[in-house]
């Protein structure tokens, strides 16, 4: 279950950073309350998965699927360039993080 809720507060740290560059320095109010939102539950689910998961593992699997989730928003939906350099660079984080998972 720790693992589950870890997945999910990375996808929600991709939520609130998100939302973070649509609040315009928190003057648009409906993306400001995202961002509180998201990080609350993020920063709750990251510290109910460390119950079970070491410190060190969970911290950088929480980060890694913030990371690409957010970078691959700003490609889809917010037209920053796509370039194989970039992608080559996901996939590297991608493949540090389920070594973590395997590892752990």
């Amino acid at each position: 279950m720790a693992w589950v809720v870890l997945v999910v507060s990375g996808v929600l740290e991709t939520v609130w950073a998100a939302a973070l560059s649509r609040s315009e320095a928190f003057t648009r109010w409906v993306p400001s309350l995202v961002f509180a939102v998201a990080i609350v539950l993020s920063m709750i689910g990251l510290a109910y998965a460390l119950r079970e998961i070491p410190v060190g593992t969970g911290y950088a699997v929480w980060v890694g699927i913030g990371a690409v989730g957010t970078a691959l928003y700003g490609m889809v939906v917010l037209g920053e360039p796509v370039t194989a350099a970039r992608l080559l660079c996901l996939v590297a984080i991608v493949g540090g993080v389920v070594g973590l998972k395997f590892l752990h």
